[in-house]
């Protein structure tokens, strides 16, 4: 039998793996940092990463964790950017934070003093779930910026939101002070654009806090808790950001790239099970066949033919299948 040579605890080597991987993360950013503009920690869970490239600014706030999962650990507000020619601020949390930190807001503090934002032609916040609240909360700092949240908290003060029971352990946060309240921090922003799934009941909750008129709410059945993974996945989270930085952003647009999400597994996965569960047995099994026919998946061929056999049991069918649509033109 073969043996490791390394006989430690396999969990002390999968933080000292963990350890490594986050100090070669941390390298890059205060490479790239010093190279393209700064790195700048902010306290202990928190740090800056801004790119100076050009006339519109991209404000993104990511986490840690997320720049170790990829590949060159350089957060995905910073690649976007990188990509359009626009300059990006990043700010990464490291844990559950929600940017509630009072260097973050000293930081914040300093752009406005300096009237950061004010050298740039367009700026756009975007953030989601955690980073989507802080996202609200810091865009009051730039006036007139483009602001797209999805699926974002309002705040966890529990007197005002105590029936979300998700983050209990963070209630004793202070969500009243500075940059506190979210729905009340996008006063003074250009237009907001909130994505959110309306059948998760605590996400929709917090999306109707949000109340301004300049607030367009965008109700995605079956996106699920982790919006921007899914917006990631159908391939329209970068262009739908490239297109506010354009001017060009409207709720028509976003609706024509989310027509994406008929050939994306997790949502398909979502409805049908949705469906199923309501025991809707021929739109089930119209919209698994459909969901057949875009991705290739075995659980909706095998789910497909329990559903046709229940049908042919109840004396049904389903109508000859339609011609499958071809995918829409890119933007």
């Amino acid at each position: 039998m073969l043996m490791s040579s390394d006989a430690r605890p396999l969990a002390d080597r999968q933080a000292e793996k963990q350890a490594a991987r986050q100090a070669e993360v941390l390298a890059a950013l205060e490479a790239h940092g010093d190279e393209a503009g700064y790195f700048e920690p902010l306290g202990a869970d928190h740090a800056a990463l801004f790119t100076d490239e050009g006339t519109t600014l991209l404000v993104t706030f990511e986490t840690f964790d997320a720049c170790r999962r990829d590949g060159d650990g350089m957060p995905m507000g910073q690649k976007l950017a990188a990509a359009q020619g626009w300059s990006s601020l990043c700010l990464l949390a490291e844990g559950s934070t929600w940017f509630r930190d009072r260097a973050v807001f000293g930081f914040f503090d300093r752009q406005v003093d300096d009237a950061f934002f004010e050298d740039f032609d367009r700026v756009i916040f975007w953030g989601a779930n955690m980073c989507g609240y802080a996202a609200a909360a810091f865009s009051v700092t730039a006036p007139g910026a483009t602001v797209i949240l999805a699926a974002p908290q309002a705040t966890l003060d529990p007197v005002v939101t105590g029936w979300d029971n998700r983050f209990t352990d963070r209630r004793r946060m202070d969500f009243t002070s500075r940059y506190g309240y979210g729905p009340d921090m996008i006063e003074g922003a250009g237009p907001v654009y909130l994505i959110y799934d309306p059948r998760s009941a605590p996400d929709a909750m917090h999306a109707a806090l949000f109340t301004k008129p300049f607030v367009h709410k965008l109700a995605c059945p079956f996106l699920g808790p982790m919006p921007a993974r899914i917006l990631s996945e159908m391939s329209i989270l970068e262009p739908l950001i490239v297109a506010a930085g354009r001017e060009d952003f409207t709720p028509g647009v976003f609706w024509k790239l989310y027509r994406a999400r008929h050939r994306c597994r997790p949502w398909l996965r979502r409805m049908t099970q949705w469906l199923d569960q309501r025991n809707r047995v021929f739109l089930a099994a119209l919209a698994t066949r459909a969901a057949a026919e875009r991705v290739e998946d075995g659980q909706f061929v095998d789910r497909l033919a329990e559903l046709e056999a229940m049908l042919e049991e109840a004396g049904g069918s389903l109508p000859p299948a339609l011609p499958t649509p071809k995918p829409p033109p890119a933007l």
